[in-house]
């Protein structure tokens, strides 16, 4: 026990990143407004629909496989290892976005898995993946926990050198796995985002308006599960696309919703700390940038002249397609893949 009468978030504030939050929550303020009378709102889908899928759809090709991490935690993926002269194609690993799963990957999956030992993975906290009560400073779901899950899923299945593309939070999981991992990481495809730090330090009125759920999902436990829950079951009448089921199917359980909201609360926390420390590094292996054409970061953003200030060997474009490229524009994604994981 502690007789610090400050929250567990307040004592791991530093000065700087309790600048940026009151920064953060005045312009919030300011963006409510702004957002209850049709203000921009973000290309990602956040709000749980009803109606999930009964049981896990399947990418084509694919074995689903569950393993367990070193601290235990069961990491649900989908893998396409292949035998004989198939298992000596090289390692990829994909990571999915919020409120997404690896089955976001079933259009350019397969055909990656021509070329790749490919292993999609639900992030911790997301699909078939456990998905574990907060700690009060929100480290069990860090970015740095949970690209060690991914390391750890890697070598399960044999390999300690793997490209990685990472799409929304997987792709801040990638970033984080780079840095803590640079022997491990020998490419790193990141769709439509820029550093997490460099957001919560810039913050603007046009980034909370474009990312308000960033703010939102920061509140106190129930406060944001409860809302979400609760659009979860108003939505009752909305007809469901088979993914958006799936992607539901456990995302839109309690204890998915309290997941998710970890995830952004360990973003504005623990993250940043850890961010912070390591300013002074950058991803030694090259990187492809990737963002939506005509999207909230491309808007917002120089996207690529940012990732160079992170990263020693940086190329990137605009992409069409939308945040979720890789359902909006599969052909034009698995394209670029090829290109640039092949090279």
């Amino acid at each position: 026990m502690t007789d610090d009468p400050r929250s567990a978030d307040e004592r791991v504030l530093s000065p700087d990143r309790r600048r940026i939050l009151r920064t953060a929550s005045a312009l919030v303020a300011g963006a409510t407004l702004a957002q209850s009378l049709g203000g921009a709102a973000h290309a990602q889908e956040t709000r749980p629909p009803a109606t999930p899928a009964s049981e896990p759809l399947e990418i084509a090709g694919f074995e689903r496989v569950r393993v367990t991490t070193r601290d235990g935690t069961a990491i649900q993926t989908a893998v396409a290892i292949g035998k004989g002269e198939a298992r000596r194609l090289p390692p990829l690993l994909l990571l999915h976005g919020a409120p997404l799963t690896h089955y976001t990957w079933r259009e350019v999956a397969p055909e990656l898995a021509k070329r790749f030992t490919v292993v999609a993975a639900d992030l911790r906290g997301y699909g078939d993946s456990d998905q574990p009560q907060g700690l009060p400073d929100h480290s069990n779901y860090s970015k740095r926990v949970l690209a060690q899950d991914q390391v750890d899923v890697m070598k399960h299945f044999g390999f300690e050198r793997f490209a990685v593309v990472g799409q929304d939070r997987g792709g801040r999981v990638a970033h984080r796995m780079a840095l803590d991992h640079p022997d491990a990481v020998t490419k790193l495809v990141l769709i439509d985002i820029v550093p997490t730090y460099y957001l919560y330090s810039h913050v603007t009125i046009g980034f909370v308006q474009a990312y308000f759920h960033w703010f939102n999902y920061l509140q106190a436990s129930p406060i944001p599960e409860n809302q979400l829950l609760a659009q979860r079951d108003a939505q009752t009448a909305r007809p469901l696309s088979a993914a958006q089921a799936e992607y539901q199917r456990r995302n839109a359980t309690p204890a998915g919703v309290h997941a998710m909201c970890e995830d952004y609360r360990a973003g504005a926390s623990i993250d940043l700390e850890h961010d912070h420390a390591d300013l002074d590094k950058k991803i030694r292996c090259p990187v492809n940038v990737l963002w939506a054409e005509g999207g909230a970061m491309a808007k917002l953003y120089d996207v690529l002249a940012i990732w160079r200030e992170r990263a020693k060997d940086v190329a990137g474009k605009g992409m069409p397609g939308g945040h979720n490229m890789q359902e909006g524009a599969p052909a034009e994604l698995l394209a670029e893949l090829q290109r640039f994981l092949s090279a």
